[in-house]
């Protein structure tokens, strides 16, 4: 039999291991800032200045919701998945005993950091879309979808050119991610631009309200599920039995496990709607298969461990197995815990706290971030030839980042209990026993300083990685491009007479390839499809109309905040929430949100009623220091609103799209006079805030002089469009009587 002698490419390896650790630590950096926020609001002015002209001038740049959204971008595409890329670009050659093309590579290399470089601009400038995990505008979607192609065109040439003729269990995972994250990614990001200035990107997604939610947590579920989950199971089940020189517990459990995960994953998104106005059948199936998932999820858990079988010594010694094995233990955790969650007994308490948060975290951290580390200390090692620097400092990392996580996790897990219930406390006379908001938020506060000391010791554990990484390839001599040899290869597709079914599948990537995405797919058409096309889910409500221009432009600015990140629009069905908040929410109430803003933490009051509760003065005060009419409040200043002009360059094109694109019910006229409907409703607010407050006018009036030709009535800023959206939310609905669904 021909012998073929080849190399793998270790240079991409290498690439993104280093881009892993840079932009891990920056995630982290960034998640510590978004942590200390929480219990220290006025952090940005240490920065900026504590006047609101010194504040304004940073124009937003620190402020909560902008850093929120680009630290879990940091951290799941920048970190998990540079992480993911580094594993996978070195396990794949060695299972396939093939090199992938050197010029894919490389492209796919520099095109994900100039994607994640363009994130970070695009976010601190308050450019994005609002949609959780995918709040990149459609310049960066469809640099991203670009890459992914690429990315799976040089897996499956590789597996096409392989000198193996079955494909390992890791290989499989791969195939899966790549399928999933493909269906997830294109449908999720359908959305109309607004113009062709990729410079000012802005765009509005082609589904509205509840067919939105419906898409976008059918998306943010199984990006968790095909970004943060199948990958890393890939990566399991390549350097778990390698770091243990073991063989994989049981193939025919990686087979089961394999099969279910990906098909039954695609079916639980709509656990994230529970109790919201998504129609009650979709509720069920999202519960029910989450609570299916248990089974497969589990099954991968104990193929991990059970692989230390005989090996559980070595895991008192080596830093990567002891990694390994807290991260598929937390795997195991976060698997029981999230079907938990998915029933409504346990969501109506844990929904909108922080019990999710910690949930969420103990997958990234402990799952994630701990086999990534594992990953990164077994690679560096061998592409240098040479041992790594210090295992006393891998083992110092190791416990470092378990303090950490454990740190983190028990009190928002507690911090989580703890806001749910007091929402929920009624007194005897049927009143709220907390009735202030703000009252459930300030009681949080050392939860948020314990969170942020379980970050810094995660951070801190990250760092020794770093100095051991750098201490090792200092030590070692660095293998670009590692000579391998191995037999050529002749694949016949007949199946052998004694040749198993899923045997001959794993020779034929095609078929299996195929498979895979049609399993990943049918969950998604059979939840999506009724949502967007059947009538009967989204009942009308004819006093529901179409947002102002000006209303369109503040809800533009709402987005652009990220105030979405910490207040949700979606009033549930519950008696403290009716009693808190107003009448519930309603489908038919949402049918012109493009993006929906339901909100998946209340960190802040639900504002879905928030029309009319408070004059517009006071939303002038409370956006310009939250403080001073909210003693306590953790909610962040927002004083260049109030500085900047109202940018109506675009406001015709946007009702134009909305009309012509959407069928939203704008009439010519409407579309014709935006610009004198805005000035009335802008000049009755200003007129409304300048009544309550006239040293405000004092103020404006005094500016007036000072500046002159270049003054810009308080009409014509920004404030004056958020607040008209604000004081639009839950209006129409008192105008009607809707009769309810029974949640």
């Amino acid at each position: 039999m021909e012998t073929q002698k080849f190399s793998y490419d270790n240079k991409i390896t290498k690439a993104f291991a280093y881009a892993t650790i840079l932009w891990g630590i920056v995630g982290f950096i960034v998640g510590l800032t978004v942590a200390s926020l929480l219990f220290i609001p006025t952090l940005p002015e240490f920065f900026f200045g504590t006047e609101g002209a010194d504040l304004a001038r940073s124009q937003g740049f620190l402020g909560y919701g902008r850093l929120r959204m680009l630290h879990t971008s940091a951290v799941i595409y920048a970190f998990v998945g540079n992480g993911f890329f580094t594993g996978f670009y070195y396990a794949t050659q060695r299972l396939l005993k093939s090199r992938t093309s050197d010029l894919l590579s490389w492209i796919h290399f520099w095109g994900w950091q100039l994607i994640i470089v363009s994130v970070v601009i695009t976010f601190l400038m308050g450019i994005n879309t609002s949609k959780e995990y995918a709040e990149h505008e459609w310049p960066i979607d469809i640099m991203v979808a670009i890459i992914w192609i690429l990315f799976g065109l040089n897996m499956f040439i590789t597996i096409a050119k392989r000198r193996i003729s079955h494909m390992y269990v890791a290989i499989w995972f791969f195939i899966a991610t790549w399928g999933g994250i493909t269906l997830l990614w294109v449908f999720n990001n359908l959305a109309i631009p607004l113009d062709s200035n990729i410079l000012r990107a802005k765009s509005y997604s082609i589904y509205s309200g509840v067919q939105d939610a419906m898409v976008q947590w059918w998306f943010g579920h199984n990006a968790v599920a095909f970004f943060l989950t199948t990958p890393i199971l890939g990566l399991m089940y390549y350097y778990l039995p390698k770091a243990a020189n073991r063989p994989v517990f049981s193939y025919k459990l990686s087979i089961i496990h394999f099969w279910s995960l990906i098909f039954v994953y695609m079916w639980a998104g709509p656990h994230h709607l529970l109790y919201t106005s998504l129609p009650a059948w979709a509720q069920m199936l999202g519960t029910a298969f989450s609570i299916m998932l248990i089974a497969p999820s589990w099954g991968g858990m104990l193929n991990g461990l059970l692989t230390l079988r005989g090996a559980w010594d070595k895991v008192r010694e080596d830093p990567i197995l002891k990694m390994f094995v807290v991260a598929v233990t937390c795997y195991g955790m976060a698997t029981f815990e999230g079907p938990l969650l998915a029933t409504k007994t346990l969501n109506k308490i844990g929904h909108f706290t922080d019990w999710v948060i910690g949930h969420v975290h103990l997958g990234a951290l402990g799952w994630n971030g701990f086999i990534i580390f594992g990953v990164i200390y077994y690679i560096i090692p061998r592409i240098y030839k040479t041992n790594l620097y210090s295992v006393k400092l891998a083992n110092w990392h190791f416990w470092l980042g378990t303090m950490g996580i454990i740190l983190y996790v028990i009190p928002m897990y507690m911090s989580g209990f703890t806001q749910g219930l007091m929402w929920k406390q009624f007194n005897p006379d049927g009143t709220l026993v907390t009735k202030n908001f703000l009252e459930t938020v300030t009681s949080l506060r050392y939860f948020f300083i314990f969170r942020f000391i379980g970050g810094v010791l995660y951070l801190s554990g990250a760092i020794l990685l770093v100095i051991n990484i750098i201490a090792t390839v200092r030590k070692g001599t660095f293998v670009a491009n590692e000579e391998a040899e191995a037999p050529a290869l002749h694949v016949s597709p007949a199946k052998g007479p004694n040749e198993k079914t899923h045997s001959w599948l794993e020779r034929m990537p095609l078929f299996f390839s195929v498979l895979a995405i049609i399993a990943l797919a049918v969950g998604g058409a059979v939840e999506i499809l009724p949502t967007i096309f059947v009538k009967s889910n989204i009942p009308q409500i004819t006093s529901v109309k179409p947002y102002t221009p000006l209303e369109l432009e503040g809800r533009d600015l709402y987005i652009r905040e990220g105030c979405n990140a910490c207040h949700s629009q979606m009033i549930r069905p519950f008696r403290d929430e009716v009693v808190r908040y107003g009448e519930y929410s309603k489908a038919g109430e949402y049918v012109y949100d493009r993006p929906f803003l339901w909100g998946s933490k209340r960190t802040g009051p639900d504002l879905h009623r928030e029309g009319g509760k408070n004059p517009d003065s006071w939303h002038f005060t409370h956006l310009f220091d939250p403080r001073e009419t909210s003693p306590g409040s953790i909610m962040p200043r927002y004083p260049w609103l109030i500085y900047n002009e109202l940018n109506v360059s675009k406001t015709k094109e946007k009702l134009e799209l909305m009309n012509n694109w959407f069928n939203v019910p704008y009439e010519q006229k409407d579309i014709d006079n935006y610009k004198s409907n805005m000035e009335a409703q802008a000049k009755e607010i200003a007129a409304s805030i300048f009544t309550d407050r006239p040293d405000y006018k004092a103020g404006f009036d005094a500016s007036a002089k000072a500046e002159g030709a270049n003054f810009v009535p308080l009409e014509k800023r920004e404030i004056v469009a958020i607040i008209a959206y604000l004081q639009r939310l839950g209006v129409d609905i008192k105008k009607t009587q809707v009769e309810t669904a029974n949640n």
